[in-house]
């Protein structure tokens, strides 16, 4: 629930609590998105009870994002998006094991903490999910997210330059999952060029020497590279990148300390069908599934075998409605 604008009162731990309520339209930033704050007041000369307020709320806070997924998307600050439902784990269908030995992964990282600190190694770890479109890469990750209680803050390169993209990493929490979609779309990438001059007076490169070309309008490859594993990168945070052409990344990119963990998500498995259908129609028999999924060749990926399963849900649900309709009609229900 958010207070209209103004002045409001309200009870907490047995003690009268003001709250004054302001919103304003912020021209300076390209968005000009609306700012919002909140300023608390309460009887007496003691800090103390304002600041166990505040740390009440903070409390609860993080026990809301610890225990539920939500997703963030940044313009000139991070936003809620409402609506968000995160993915089952059990309705992500991958081949055997792939799941689990990720999900192990996840785990085993969050577990290391005091080591990492130990070592003295930054404490984040890097994914890469990989493969043609429609394989399953962003349900994967909103299951993972959902399942251990992480939040997700989801950047499209595109978006940002150095600057923007190094103030939005370093405005995302730990435990958390920092999800770079498409991260081979990245428009403003240092381009390695090979430079055919030789170095001038100014130290110009050498031929046969690679060379960053930078573009200015978007995030840099240098830029990218300083927030995943340089002094802005982030520390308690799950970073997952996504890409339908992994072989369009820099290999700079791709070194471990970056990305440790790699899964390749491919064209859907026979087997992987017969499981999903199995979901959509429980009561169904393992030969019908075989039967369906043998019929329906065409669909390569697990998002195009999908949509034939929902398609099949709908005209299935339409024949239970008017089976239901001639019953109650033959009995004298409706009009």
């Amino acid at each position: 629930m958010i207070p209209a604008p103004g002045k409001h009162w309200f009870w907490y731990g047995g003690r009268p609590f003001e709250v004054w309520f302001s919103r304003t339209e912020n021209t300076h930033e390209r968005s000009g998105r609306r700012v919002e704050s909140l300023t608390f007041r309460t009887l007496g000369r003691k800090r103390f009870f304002l600041q166990q307020f505040a740390d009440d709320v903070v409390k609860c806070h993080l026990k809301r994002q610890g225990v539920q997924s939500y997703l963030y998307t940044y313009n000139d600050g991070w936003d809620y998006v409402e609506g968000y439902s995160p993915r089952l784990l059990e309705s992500v269908v991958l081949e055997p094991g792939e799941k689990e030995h990720m999900l192990r992964d996840m785990m085993q990282f969050r577990r290391s903490k005091q080591r990492y600190e130990r070592l003295g190694v930054p404490y984040h770890r890097g994914y890469l999910l990989y493969g043609p479109p429609g394989t399953g890469k962003a349900s994967l990750v909103s299951a993972l997210a959902a399942h251990f209680g992480l939040s997700i803050y989801i950047i499209n390169l595109a978006d940002f330059n150095d600057r923007s993209l190094m103030s939005a990493v370093n405005n995302v929490p730990a435990n958390s999952v920092l999800l770079f979609e498409d991260i081979d779309c990245m428009k403003g990438s240092q381009s390695r060029i090979e430079s055919n001059s030789g170095a001038g007076q100014n130290g110009g490169a050498t031929p046969g020497t690679k060379d960053f070309a930078p573009n200015q309008n978007g995030v840099t490859l240098s830029g990218l590279l300083n927030v995943l594993d340089g002094f802005a990168a982030p520390t308690g945070v799950l970073i997952v990148m996504t890409t339908n052409h992994v072989e369009k990344l820099d290999p700079a990119l791709l070194r471990p300390g970056r990305i440790d963990y790699k899964l390749y998500l491919g064209k859907a498995s026979d087997r992987q069908k017969v499981e999903l259908y199995r979901r959509f129609f429980p009561e169904s028999t393992e030969a019908a599934a075989w039967e369906f999924v043998e019929a329906s060749g065409s669909a390569e990926t697990m998002a195009e075998f999908q949509g034939l399963l929902l398609a099949l849900e709908v005209k299935s649900f339409e024949r239970r409605e008017e089976s239901s309709d001639r019953v109650a009609a033959s009995h004298g229900i409706l009009a």
